[in-house]
């Protein structure tokens, strides 16, 4: 996950997504992730994650 180009770290999970915007200083609840505008999905979506 990237945030402002500087790579956080992988996420597993939209918790996990959620954890990595705390961090960069956005509180989100993890349930508003999926929806939020402003994410750019990369792939499949959030919706689905795999190895």
């Amino acid at each position: 996950m990237r945030v402002d180009g500087e790579i956080l770290g992988l996420a597993h999970n939209v918790a996990d997504v959620a954890e990595f915007l705390r961090r960069a200083g956005l509180e989100i609840d993890p349930a508003d992730v999926a929806g939020a505008p402003w994410i750019d999905w990369r792939g499949v979506g959030p919706e689905r994650w795999g190895p």
